[in-house]
């Protein structure tokens, strides 16, 4: 837990002191943009005396988006952190957690006044405490803080057209760290050694969009894909899709899918979906 601590003073440094530079009235440097939202999406329904059946369902989910970027000339440094935990309860089950996230994402550009621009790139992904597999009974522990890990670095080129459409795609190295679970997603079957660190290199390829389709209603679609280059047949994927329909300056109605594939963590799909009622506050 303190090492949990420790992790989000140092990525919510930069925003931190920038809210307490604004607050002392000092002069602001244009170049730096922070900006940041914090929330909870809400779910639920009851029963009492309902002759058709049904257990009362509550699902809530916190979430925070934090972001602290450079704009200037020619370089461009983008910062994003988003942290995610929610549960839900079902009849006179316990609660269970049903997401639980931390992702950094961090990207520069040197703008050279071509089609596509050079980057750089690193990512940091990892659970913000622990997870469970509830397909067994009992559920057994899967994941923890820190335990997978998972770490990116990239370089290579990026087409953009303002917010609307970015596309990158260069040469990325993956590195992944475990501890308690580390036969589960860094060791080497194949070695009678226990890994507890696996590193990989390979392609990405990087797609975002965010489009305001109607007044109020915004989609937004991340897509990062991964092969390594002993395997181009096997790619790793992460997309992340929401469409956020905004009711007012704090409520909104926001329907997100998010489908991941990574052989590292499961030879199956994961797919999450969600449709939920959501209460937003932007703090910048």
């Amino acid at each position: 837990m303190k090492m949990l601590k420790l992790l989000l003073l140092i990525l919510l440094f930069p925003t931190i002191l920038m809210a307490e530079s604004k607050s002392e009235g000092a002069k602001k440097d244009t170049l730096w943009t922070p900006n940041g939202i914090i929330g909870l999406n809400l779910s639920q329904i009851a029963f009492s005396n309902w002759a058709q059946g049904g257990d009362n369902t509550l699902t809530f989910a916190f979430f925070s988006i934090l972001g602290l970027d450079y704009i200037g000339y020619p370089w461009t440094w983008t910062n994003a952190l988003k942290l995610s935990y929610g549960r839900t309860k079902i009849g006179n089950e316990g609660y269970r957690t049903n997401d639980n996230e931390i992702y950094f994402e961090s990207v520069l550009v040197r703008r050279l006044g071509w089609k596509a621009n050079p980057y750089a790139s690193a990512t940091f992904k990892t659970a913000l405490t622990k997870g469970f597999n509830y397909d067994e009974n009992p559920a057994p522990q899967i994941v923890d803080f820190f335990d997978p890990a998972y770490f990116t670095q990239g370089i290579g080129f990026q087409y953009g057209q303002g917010e609307l459409f970015i596309q990158r795609l260069g040469i990325s190295f993956k590195q992944t760290v475990a501890d308690r679970f580390s036969p589960l997603y860094s060791d080497d079957p194949a070695t009678s050694v226990l890994e507890k660190f696996k590193f990989e290199s390979g392609l990405e390829s990087v797609t975002e969009i965010k489009y305001e389709f109607l007044p109020n209603m915004v989609f937004y679609t991340y897509l990062r894909l991964f092969t390594r280059f002993d395997a181009f047949n096997v790619w790793d994927v992460r997309w992340d899709n929401l469409i956020t329909a905004k009711i007012n300056e704090y409520f909104n109605v926001n329907f997100n899918v998010l489908l991941i594939y990574d052989e590292s963590q499961s030879i199956k799909r994961q797919l999450k979906q969600a449709l939920q009622f959501g209460i937003s506050y932007s703090i910048f």
